[in-house]
């Protein structure tokens, strides 16, 4: 799909879209949860599809409901021998201990940029915990088969933090006793705060934090959480990050649908937008976000680099050189997003320089009408059109469908908005 992005001045009010990296926790914890578990206001991006499909297949009925989902389970039973985790990185790295759970064998496959992502971590760790398990040299399909035993285990956190949540959610559903995860140079520790918060959340076994560094599960009584529960899916601020931007480059909106205790990691999004000089309030859930005098900032994305792409659009209506710390955790997401970025943005007339960790975002130019591609990757896609809104002609957005991965409302959204959208399919 095509999407032509015209320049427009939004207005309004919008709620913002589900949050995908919860949803998918949720539907993880549903399935280790015995009993029937209702899923409120659930995600449907297509990463919160593969979620529910992988927990199908994985021994869950899942009903859906519209409003609801509603989940049954009791454990991980494999009915089906492949389990297709689409193009989710958390899912891939976050239901596949959760399977090993299970003596059946499994392969589990996935999809787009997520065939090339490198999961020899599994190979490093699975033998420690008793899953026979292989790869395509460190890449999809895996292989594996169980059942885990939690062992203590040291774990590197410096690529992502989603293998460890499912170790996480593994051991506790295990009932894991006095073992210890060690884990080293972890990286987006908020992620591993909202997998805490979701085990607590489903009464499951939660184990004793020591500085993000030691995952204690301590020698206590077997934990069982059974029975009915309910569950609300929190507001995406990796989502809603962009329709900030947006009101911070074009016109005031009211953002609704977002929690202000989240331990989202993305919520830092707020902090750029003040410190470069928008106007921002708040009253409860619901935020108002305003243009003014912007200006160059910096920002330390590393711990919350899905961050990039909004910040990138921000910081090319801010005057001056804004930089932004993290690059390194760009390698292994949909794109090489430091070299996607600077591509897109650069056809759109703003530069972006790669300085090791750093990128150099020259803003306060308004950005040029332009033809670019997605590359295959929702944040970039959505990172273009929120650019637009301001450009000088209209922005045309090949590969536009990318979006349907985290946010597929966006499009939709911008229009209530106010903006001018066309779209061709091919």
């Amino acid at each position: 799909m095509i999407a032509t992005i015209y320049p427009s001045l939004i207005q309004g009010s919008i709620r913002s879209p589900r949050s995908k990296s919860d949803m998918q926790r949720a539907c993880a914890a549903a399935l280790l949860r015995e009993g029937i578990t209702t899923i409120v206001d659930p995600g449907r991006s297509n990463d919160d599809l593969a979620a529910l499909d992988v927990i199908a297949k994985l021994g869950a009925i899942v009903q859906d409901c519209g409003d609801k989902i509603i989940v049954t389970s009791n454990g991980v039973h494999p009915h089906q021998n492949e389990i297709n985790c689409g193009e989710s990185g958390l899912g891939i790295r976050m239901f596949t201990p959760i399977a090993a759970l299970s003596s059946a064998a499994l392969t589990i496959i996935g999809k787009g940029s997520l065939v090339n992502r490198p999961m020899d971590f599994f190979d490093e760790i699975f033998p420690q915990l008793g899953i026979a398990v292989s790869t395509q040299s460190g890449k999809l399909p895996l292989h594996v088969k169980g059942p885990l035993v939690p062992k203590n285990i040291v774990v590197d956190g410096s690529l992502s933090s989603q293998f460890l949540t499912g170790l996480l959610m593994a051991y506790s559903a295990s009932n894991a006793k006095d073992v210890t995860i060690e884990v080293s140079d972890l990286k987006s520790k908020p992620y591993i705060d909202l997998t805490l918060r979701v085990l607590k959340d489903f009464g499951m076994k939660v184990p004793v934090v020591q500085q993000h560094e030691f995952f204690i599960f301590s020698p206590e009584d077997h934990v069982q959480a059974k029975g009915e529960f309910s569950y609300e899916v929190e507001g995406d601020w990796s989502g809603a990050a962009f329709l900030f931007v947006a009101g911070a480059i074009n016109n005031p909106i009211v953002i609704e649908g977002m929690r202000s205790d989240s331990v989202q990691a993305d919520m830092k999004i707020l902090e750029a937008i003040k410190d470069a000089g928008a106007l921002l309030s708040q009253e409860g859930n619901r935020y108002k976000v305003a243009p003014a005098s912007l200006h160059a900032f910096e920002f330390d994305a590393t711990e919350c680099p899905d961050l990039f792409p909004p910040l990138v659009a921000l910081a090319a209506y801010c005057k001056g050189v804004t930089k932004i710390k993290g690059v390194n955790r760009l390698t292994h997401k949909e794109s090489n997003r430091g070299l996607t970025l600077q591509d897109v943005f650069g056809k759109m007339g703003i530069q972006v320089e790669l300085e090791g960790d750093m990128m150099l975002v020259h803003g306060g130019v308004q950005p040029k009408g332009a033809n670019v591609h997605s590359h295959h990757d929702h944040r970039i896609a959505m990172a273009a059109a929120i650019a637009a809104l301001g450009a000088d002609g209209p922005v045309e957005i090949a590969d536009a469908e990318a979006i349907d991965k985290s946010y597929p409302a966006f499009y939709n959204d911008l229009k209530l908005l106010g903006v001018r959208i066309d779209t061709e399919t091919h």
